[in-house]
């Protein structure tokens, strides 16, 4: 048996009032990712799993209101979830799916450096028992950045998330986006068809491949048209075919249409316009009300898992988006 003296870090956590006995090894793996029911066991074996203090073995029932404490000798640090009280804004719910609208700065899964205070980690505060999906993330369907706002759909249940997951990866899911980006667009709509991947030289961007180079990234679409201008900025909505990583940030960037103040690709400095004191000094003051990439997840629509019905939910524009367009709009009357 391990001693506590040689296990490096320690992982707590409260079981919800309204949990029912359920085995502490199935029970971990809704908390933690990427391990296997095996690794959980070896885990209990070693004496590293202990309820309220004490040491249990795999077959400890939980109850509510316990206090585990998981500890390991070489943890992976983003592997624990924790169930954590967030707030979260829930469009729609049934015994089936959840619908959230998630706010810009929310990261939906832990990852380095982003442990805590994910969209996971309020739902599986709130909701008992999801699924997981193919990478062993609990009720996810698909995802949103960190700072785009939105809509995501969230599966209770294995039937929904084998539904709802095929409907995304067959492309019959409806997802369309708000985006304000630099420059006035030639046309009035469009598509993107381009081969996304991650960037060899930054690993944190993705970028467009060329035919030679395709065989690094996969195919990607986004149709985009153009809903208003104003002058050294567009409104655009965006519609996804697929969801690639940074899809929409990277296809814009392309075609030479970043997303304002978008930092990862760019869109914080000023890409168009005049090198005027007056004009910089307007631009920086629409990055601070709206101090994240001008994207929105404002649609989103799939059939429903159990009544096979579509259906389709619409978010509102989020205030720092909608302040930002006012100050263009009220920009843009003034210069004709």
């Amino acid at each position: 048996m391990e001693n506590s003296e040689t296990l490096h870090e320690h992982y707590s956590f409260s079981v919800q009032a309204g949990q029912e006995p359920l085995r502490i090894d199935k029970y971990l793996m809704n908390f933690v990712e990427n391990a296997t029911r095996t690794k959980i066991q070896a885990a209990a074996k070693d004496g590293s799993i202990r309820v309220n203090g004490q040491v249990v073995k795999s077959n400890y029932k939980v109850r509510p209101l316990d206090e585990i404490k998981v500890l390991f000798e070489y943890p992976p640090t983003e592997n624990l979830l924790l169930p954590e009280n967030i707030d979260l804004n829930i469009v729609f719910e049934d015994d089936d799916i959840v619908v959230v609208n998630k706010p810009a700065g929310m990261v939906v899964h832990p990852g380095h450096g982003n442990q805590t205070g994910t969209l996971i980690n309020g739902l599986i505060y709130h909701f008992d028992n999801l699924p997981n999906n193919s990478s062993n993330r609990p009720g996810l369907v698909h995802r949103i950045d960190k700072d785009t706002s939105g809509l995501l759909v969230v599966a209770k249940n294995d039937n929904a998330m084998t539904k709802l997951s095929k409907q995304f990866a067959n492309k019959t899911s409806k997802r369309e986006y708000v985006a304000l980006v630099w420059g006035n667009l030639k046309e009035e709509e469009g598509t993107i068809n381009q081969i996304i991947g991650r960037n060899p030289k930054n690993r944190l961007q993705n970028i467009v491949f060329n035919d030679e180079d395709s065989h690094l990234g996969k195919p990607a679409i986004t149709h985009y048209k153009v809903l208003q201008r104003f002058g050294y900025v567009s409104l655009i909505s965006c519609r996804l075919e697929t969801g690639r990583t940074h899809q929409i940030r990277v296809h814009l960037k392309f075609i030479g249409h970043t997303l304002f103040n978008d930092e990862r690709y760019g869109g914080n400095l000023i890409l168009k316009g005049t090198t005027f004191t007056k004009y910089k000094q307007f631009v920086e003051n629409c990055f601070k009300v709206l101090p994240r990439q001008a994207l929105h997840a404002k649609s989103l629509g799939f059939i429903h898992p159990t009544s096979n019905k579509f259906m389709e939910f619409e978010s509102e524009m989020p205030e720092d988006i909608r302040l930002c367009i006012d100050k263009w709009s009220n920009y843009s009357k003034h210069q004709m």
